[in-house]
Parts: C-alpha cells; sequence; structure tokens
C-alpha cells in the first residue's frame, strides 16, 4: 500500500510538472521585463522573480505566494500575467536556503518540495514576505500601493499576512484557509477576498468560520464560490493535461490513467473558475 501511494504521488507530481510547460513557454516569451532578484533580511537572502507592466505611470505592485509546489514555472507565469495587466508582481521562493546549492524550488526534487515547505518557520516566512514587501514598495516604478495574493498553500499564507501587515490594500485568498484566532482577524486592515471551488469541501468548508471571525471584528471578507471547480483552478483552469502514457496494466498504472482523465474531465469548470476569477481580481486592483 504503500509502493503503491508513492508511485501515485511520484505519478501525480511527474505530471504536475510536465503540464507547467506551456507557463515556461509563456515566461520565456514574455515581451515584459521579468528578472530574479535577491532580497535580503536579518542574516537571510531569499530569491525572488519580479515581473513589470509596460505602462507609463507609477503602477500598485502585488505581492504573489506560491503553491505547495513552490515557485514553479506557473508561479513565475502568474507574475507575468499580474505585470500584463498593469502591475509590477513580485514572488518569493520560500524555499530559497534549502536546495542542494543554496537555492530554492528549481534544486528540490518533487517530494522535497513538499516536505520542506510544511516545515518552513511562520516566522521566517513573515520575514521573508515582508522584506519583498519592502523591496517593491521602495521601487521608482511602484507608486506605493501593495496587494497579496496566494493559491492553495500561498492562499493560507495570504490570509495569514494580511493579519501582519496594515498597509496591504488587498488580499486575495485562491482556495486557502483563514486564520481561526478572533486576535490576529482583528489585525487585518484590508479587504480579504476568496476565490473557493465548489469541489473543494476540505477548504471551501472553513470559509464560514472564517466569515464569522471578519464579520465580529467588522472587517471585509467577500467570498465567491465556483461551482463545479476543484481545489487548484487558477492553475488546473488554464490548459487540460494530457492523459499519461501507460506502459503497463497494473493497479498502479490504472489509477494514475483514471485520475488523469477525471482532471481532463473537470477541466472546462476549472476554466470557467479560472477566467471568472482573473476578472474578478483585476478588476479589484484596478480600483485600489
Amino acid at each position: 500500500m504503500k509502493r503503491l501511494l508513492f508511485l501515485l504521488v511520484a505519478a501525480f507530481a511527474a505530471s504536475t510538472a510536465s503540464a507547467q510547460d506551456w507557463a515556461k513557454a509563456r515566461v520565456d516569451k514574455s515581451p515584459r521585463h521579468l528578472e530574479w532578484v535577491t532580497v535580503k533580511h536579518d542574516g537571510r537572502e531569499v530569491g525572488c522573480y519580479v515581473g513589470y507592466p509596460e505602462v507609463s505611470k507609477k503602477a500598485t505592485a502585488v505581492l504573489v505566494i506560491h503553491e505547495i509546489y513552490g515557485l514553479s514555472d506557473w508561479a513565475r507565469s502568474v507574475v507575468d500575467e499580474l505585470a500584463e495587466a498593469g502591475y509590477i508582481a513580485i514572488a518569493p521562493d520560500l524555499l530559497w536556503g534549502t536546495g542542494a546549492k543554496g537555492g530554492g524550488t528549481s534544486e528540490l526534487s518533487s517530494d522535497q518540495i513538499g516536505l520542506k515547505i510544511r516545515g518552513l518557520p511562520a516566522d521566517q516566512i513573515t520575514g521573508d514576505l515582508n522584506a519583498c514587501a519592502d523591496y517593491v514598495k521602495k521601487l521608482d516604478a511602484c507608486n506605493g500601493k501593495l496587494a497579496v495574493i496566494g493559491f492553495c498553500y500561498g492562499g493560507g499564507q495570504s490570509f495569514r499576512y494580511a493579519t501582519n501587515n496594515k498597509d496591504l490594500k488587498a488580499a486575495f485568498v485562491c482556495y486557502g484557509t483563514g486564520p481561526t484566532d478572533a486576535a490576529d482577524i482583528e489585525r487585518i486592515a484590508c479587504p480579504v477576498y476568496g476565490f473557493y471551488a465548489g469541489n473543494d469541501a476540505r477548504v471551501t468548508s472553513t470559509t464560514d468560520k472564517s466569515a464569522e471571525l471578519m464579520k465580529a471584528a467588522g472587517k471585509i471578507y467577500e467570498v465567491h464560490v465556483y461551482e463545479g471547480a476543484g481545489h487548484g483552478f487558477m492553475r488546473s483552469g488554464e490548459t487540460p493535461l494530457e492523459a499519461p502514457k501507460v506502459t503497463g496494466d497494473s493497479a498502479t498504472d490504472k489509477k494514475a490513467q483514471a485520475a488523469y482523465e477525471k482532471t481532463k474531465a473537470d477541466f472546462p469548470a476549472n476554466e470557467k473558475a479560472h477566467d471568472a476569477a482573473w476578472v474578478r481580481v483585476k478588476e479589484v486592483l484596478g480600483k485600489l
């Protein structure tokens, strides 16, 4: 059973990576200025990916918090998408320093990424995000306004970061859970916008409690649930996965094949949710 689970997880991770070839292609072909920078704080260095819009005026900045898969090609494509929409975007690799050569996500295997990201100290994450926020707000091209957006693991971190940065203008939480401590909620000073999937009860079922706490504290928390969509629709709704090549007839092969066929079948609902969510994000950003 353990071997079967391992093989399924490995197959899933491998397919996730291959499914992001289109994301890498987008970044590689982008006409916008995209670059890696190193941000320092408290004796620590953090590699960050930054995208600049092609605009004539100073722009609002968006801090992007990646999924549990680390700073993947897809996360970098989000930076480019925000830059295309007219915003400066910065995405820190929260796994920086854990790689074999002192780097981050690109130096780790898929199984290492999941294990290491769960072990990151909360204070270190906050420090990394604060350093990135300070860096991007001080750029000559920035108008001083900052929002944060996170996905999955990053969605929860986005909600948590809103409790630690009173200068945020908005927090976008994409299928992430919220703080459960009323004292933490009290520290939130910006509106929080939630994006959740109808077929993701593990996460979406937590929104009622978050809404209750936010309402009691007099905070703005706008929740939208995209029916029919599944967890991760901001990524999986961009392009359908190709069914894996099955060379054997084992139970593992059959389960992997069935899982990917279901993913492809779910694509239309995820695509619809993805498109609608991006419209909403950009509408809110445009009003900040």
